[in-house]
């Protein structure tokens, strides 16, 4: 903050002055808020994100200002080779600045201002945030081709799949998290437990025969030929899926930068899944 302690402390107790009422207070453990400095709090960061959205309105992309978009890790590597060459050939992506973090973290950053969209697999709860559907990615269940082989010839669905032999993504991702959510589970009902933190790991573990994972249909072609010994198989109908969404704060206007670039990742997501 380049605040030095001393006149941080005369700020506090002259903005508790202002208010009336006691803001922090100094136990043996630290300073905490009170009731009145956490509902401060609150307005504050509303006021932020406010400011933010302001600056953000004053450098558009693709009238000379920086574009600072958020991806989740499920998406990222698999889209943007698709959709960046052409962001580079439209204005809108002379100046962009990519931020590659779980859900959480990157709504978090759009809601402070840190982010001026981000493209992630859930809608978010936050009534300030506006979500716009890109795609549908559907998921392909992946493992050796000999699992593979032994599932086809049934036509296993989610729902009927050893939860002792899936594969899943670290708490914090949400393909994890939708992955149980397709198959009627929790974390507590795995057995097999990896801790895996990215999706290229989980198949080249499933490619081992070590289990079975959910791949989206987004980034198959590209870890089937990383992993070579890895198959996959669709499920039967109705096939399990995620939305991919371009999220922004509700006070960003949608017309002009967001719906260009919406358009870009539409057509470059579809492009890939089709193929």
């Amino acid at each position: 903050m380049n605040v030095s302690q001393p006149a941080l402390s005369m700020q506090i107790r002259a903005l508790e002055d202002e208010v009336g009422a006691p803001l922090v207070e100094r136990t043996a453990a630290g300073v905490v808020l009170t009731p009145q400095g956490r509902a401060l709090e609150v307005h504050a960061r509303q006021v932020m994100a406010a400011l933010a959205g302001l600056e953000q309105g004053m450098r558009q992309p693709g009238q000379g200002g920086r574009l600072m978009l958020g991806m989740i890790p499920t998406v990222a590597p698999y889209l943007l080779p698709e959709a960046l060459p052409i962001l580079r050939a439209r204005d809108i992506g002379r100046d962009l600045h990519l931020r590659e973090a779980p859900t959480d973290r990157l709504i978090d950053e759009l809601t402070v201002g840190r982010l001026d969209a981000a493209v992630a697999a859930s809608v978010p709860e936050n009534p300030d945030l506006v979500a716009t559907p890109l795609f549908t990615d559907r998921f392909l269940l992946a493992g050796s081709q000999d699992q593979i082989d032994r599932i086809g010839a049934v036509h296993l669905g989610p729902r009927d799949l050893d939860p002792g032999r899936l594969l899943l993504l670290d708490e914090g991702h949400c393909l994890g998290d939708q992955a149980l959510e397709v198959c009627g589970l929790t974390r507590r009902g795995g057995r097999l437990d990896l801790g895996a933190a990215s999706l290229s790991t989980l198949c080249r573990l499933a490619a081992q025969g070590m289990g079975l994972t959910f791949l989206p249909q987004l980034a198959a072609r590209q870890e089937r030929a990383a992993a070579p010994g890895l198959a996959v198989v669709p499920f039967p109908e109705p096939q399990p899926s995620r939305k991919i969404l371009l999220i922004r704060r509700a006070s960003t206007p949608a017309v002009g930068w967001f719906d260009d670039l919406a358009d870009i990742l539409a057509k470059a997501g579809q492009a890939v899944v089709d193929c």
